[in-house]
């Protein structure tokens, strides 16, 4: 059952109830009579080792400068010993140069003419007509060569590792990107003919938001337009009650809109990484709404917003603290009910890996799996890699080692980069070079609204999960014995989006190679790892293709899938929503809010999602 909760007992003062001390990164040396004591002054070299990182770390952005200089000599290092793929690169810069002497002269005989180089189909930054005119196409097709070359640089070259050649291509894509001409005020032409119809006043308002925005950074206020957005008033608005409060979440219940609801209720795991209201934004894209609309009964977790205090958190703390204390509350609450478990993100992973330990113990709770976006392989874990890497996590644990926690700006500026032309240098250009502001809107006040992780569950998340790829390889343990992905045996069904780069899709899709249970649904839908997952009906442009694959029928691969199952327009959320229904057992009335054991402490959305 669920620890006690004392009611007048405010959450910063409840206790954790196990002792967190951090446990050795290293194995433990077998004692020996001959083994000497460390020298003096050992452990003031070591902190200040990491007093000199953790400073450097907040001036780097977190990124290792020996692991991107490891990486530049690795790179390097192959090229020089390389001579044929100097040769190619040498005839490759040839070519292209006579491409553009050829493009030159077509321009300069006949007048505008075909580009003799496209920019890829989501490089939106030439679009502007103008760039078709002189000289301002010989300036954008110079440059696209450019990057075309650069990218024939730094890959495919014999010996090299790939994943230095993913940190040396993407970082020679963010030196290019820095300098594309898009970017540069006296060579893009939509600025000049803005400046000069406007007298310059755009630049004037861009002078303006810069400030503001760097104010507002300095004084970690939300951005402009943030303010029109507040939880509680039209975000995070769907009624329901608190029920529970241990130290690290809050259990919501949703008030019914049914006279009658589905036996079975369904339990949200959000990721601690950001604030679960991006699963109840507004009235008409909430997806808690949706379900309660459809007559389920909804919990959804919501996580504390960690501090230093809460250095050392692990991720058994969130495990035991997080789904399994709301699995028991739930069981108090619709005793003798299966839950459907839903994860999202991080949280997907989280409540695997809790599925995994109840189905190798005989706990068997759950009537079925759904994970959103969510990994529990991590061996093509897309380009966040580029900063997981043992010399970065080693740079990064000193960070948070300093200050107890990764603050969220600091995972935002990762996740920025690797859509740096999307998320910072478009930005760059219409807020500050054109002076137009882009307008605020419910998912993007949700995504300024940071969440901290945890020194110690961060430490083990990146270490066993992302390098050490423990859940996937069977060596994660819970409770001291390993789990396996493969004996969770209740349905499970699978969100991945098209456009992900924090979860991609094909490697949520090896969920088919892990698990072991009687049917796997996958369902690929249109979108990145946030926008897709918000996919409400009646949003356009949306697609998304499902397909469920029995344990009797051979394996598909992920391309061969995408190509044979047939795509559907509109939201998923309906075809998940039936998936629910046919695993359901019937209809029942509605149960209380909350339980003689955990009467409603407040209304929803809460307390801790209101922490900053």
């Amino acid at each position: 059952m669920a620890e006690a909760r004392p009611d007048d007992t405010p959450p910063e003062t409840l206790d954790l109830g196990d002792s967190h001390a951090e446990p050795p990164r290293h194995p433990v040396a077998p004692f020996s009579p001959l083994a000497l004591p460390p020298l003096p002054g050992y452990y003031t070299a070591r902190a200040l080792d990491r007093a000199f990182k953790a400073n450097l770390a907040r001036v780097t952005l977190g990124i290792s400068p020996a692991g991107l200089a490891s990486s530049y000599v690795e790179w390097l290092s192959h090229l020089v010993l390389s001579p044929g793929k100097q040769l190619e690169l040498q005839e490759k810069a040839m070519r292209k140069w006579l491409r553009l002497a050829v493009h030159t002269g077509q321009l300069a005989s006949k007048g505008p003419t075909a580009p003799c180089i496209e920019p890829l189909s989501q490089d939106h930054r030439f679009d502007d007509p103008a760039w078709g005119q002189w000289p301002y196409t010989l300036i954008y097709q110079g440059f696209l060569l450019n990057q075309q070359f650069w990218h024939n640089a730094t890959t495919d070259i014999d010996g090299l590792s790939p994943h230095t050649e993913r940190v040396v291509s993407f970082i020679a894509r963010q030196m290019l990107d820095r300098w594309s001409p898009s970017n540069l005020p006296w060579i893009n032409p939509e600025i000049t003919r803005t400046t000069l119809e406007q007298g310059g006043m755009n630049l004037v308002r861009g002078w303006q938001n810069a400030v503001e925005d760097a104010e507002r950074r300095f004084s970690t206020r939300p951005p402009v337009g943030a303010e029109d957005f507040r939880v509680g008033e039209n975000l995070a608005i769907t009624p329901g009650k608190v029920v529970y409060r241990n130290h690290l979440i809050e259990l919501i219940q949703y008030t019914p809109t049914t006279k009658t609801v589905k036996a079975e209720p369904v339990l949200f795991v959000p990721a601690w990484i950001m604030k679960y209201y991006i699963l109840d934004l507004s009235s008409d894209n909430s997806l808690v709404r949706y379900l309660v609309d459809q007559g389920h009964t909804v919990f959804m977790i919501s996580w504390r917003n960690p501090t230093s205090a809460d250095r050392d958190l692990s991720m058994e703390d969130y495990r035991r603290l997080g789904p399994m204390a709301a699995l028991d509350v739930i069981g108090a609450i619709v005793p003798e009910r299966r839950v459907h478990a839903v994860g999202y993100c991080l949280g997907g992973t989280l409540m695997s890996i809790a599925a995994a330990a109840m189905a190798r113990d005989g706990d068997e709770r759950l009537a079925s799996l759904t994970t959103l976006a969510t990994q529990v392989d991590f061996t093509e874990a897309g380009e966040l890699m580029l900063f997981i890497s043992d010399s970065e996590v080693a740079y990064l644990e000193n960070m948070m080692w300093d200050q107890g926690y990764l603050a969220g700006d600091q995972m935002a500026g990762a996740f920025q980069l690797l859509r740096s032309n999307d998320l910072i240098w478009s930005r760059v250009v219409h807020d500050y070079l054109l002076g137009e502001r882009q307008p605020m809107s419910d998912l993007m006040a949700w995504n300024a609204d940071l969440t901290r992780m945890p020194y110690r569950m961060h430490s083990e998340y990146l270490r066993r999960l992302f390098l050490g790829n423990e859940l996937a390889a069977g060596r994660y343990t819970v409770g001291g014995r390993p789990v396996a992905i493969s004996d969770i045996r209740v349905p499970i069904f699978a969100v991945g989006t098209r456009k992900d780069h924090v979860a991609p899709w094909h490697s949520v899709y090896k969920i088919h190679l892990l698990g072991d249970a009687s049917e796997v649904t996958f369902l690929l839908t249109s979108g990145g790892h946030n926008a897709g997952i918000i996919s409400e009906p009646g949003h356009p442009h949306r697609t998304f293709q499902c397909r469920t694959h029995l344990d009797d029928t051979p394996y598909i691969d992920p391309d061969t899938w995408q190509q044979i199952v047939p795509r559907q327009t509109g939201s998923w959320w309906p075809a998940w929503q039936a998936w629910l229904v046919e695993r359901s057992s019937g209809e029942v009335a509605p149960p209380a809010m909350g339980a003689e054991a955990f009467p409603p402490l407040m209304d929803a959305p809460g307390c801790y999602v209101l922490q900053p």
